[in-house]
């Protein structure tokens, strides 16, 4: 007869991308994740696999969590123009309010593992592909609306938009002062015309 587990499993894998969001992966050992999920190395084992398995179980609740809260920020205004807006700048307050200062798990996940790891760079490619169409539907509604010029290509804008996004990330890695980034949000911004 299989053991049952005894430990919640989503609150351990929680902890876990919590870790891995402020460390990394390669940062992160194994005694750090069993202290912070409160399990022991077995349990991440029998669950998880490995530490690969664990990081990848981590970095998809994360992308499936990230892709709602963006689709969500981006409906709750009616207007396309002031969610982009409201989104870019809560991400860059966000970035310079929290601490310890994180980024996206994503992104993060990108930059260090897709370069070497295949499974990595399709999972964090797919995520960003679906940010984009998210990004799409988004400008479309502003396109049907009329809010936004006819001209715009909803696709290409939406891919632009995302690329800007993963690179203001990126940077905001290396600490710049707060004007640079908001004149730079306030031209990515002009792209919605």
């Amino acid at each position: 007869m299989a053991r049952q587990r005894e430990f919640d499993e989503e609150k351990a894998l929680d902890a876990a991308m919590q870790l891995f969001w402020e460390k990394g992966f390669e940062a992160t050992s194994l005694s750090d994740l069993t202290s912070r999920m409160g399990i022991q190395r077995p349990s991440i084992y029998s669950t998880f696999g490995d530490k690969k398995g664990l990081f990848e179980a981590a970095l998809r609740k994360y992308t499936s969590s990230h892709a709602a809260y963006v689709r969500t920020n981006l409906q709750t205004n009616s207007s396309v123009k002031e969610a982009f807006r409201a989104f870019f700048e809560n991400m860059v307050a966000k970035e310079y309010e929290e601490s310890p200062k994180r980024g996206c798990f994503c992104i993060n996940s990108m930059v260090e593992l897709a370069p070497h790891d295949e499974k990595f760079e399709i999972l964090t490619r797919e995520h960003q592909m679906y940010l984009s169409v998210i990004f799409q539907e988004t400008i479309e509604r502003g396109l049907r609306s009329g809010e936004l010029d006819p001209g715009i290509n909803a696709k290409g804008l939406a891919q632009t938009l995302l690329i800007s996004l993963i690179g203001l990330t990126v940077f905001m890695k290396s600490r710049p002062e707060r004007p640079f980034v908001d004149n730079s949000v306030k031209e990515i911004l002009t792209l919605l015309r």
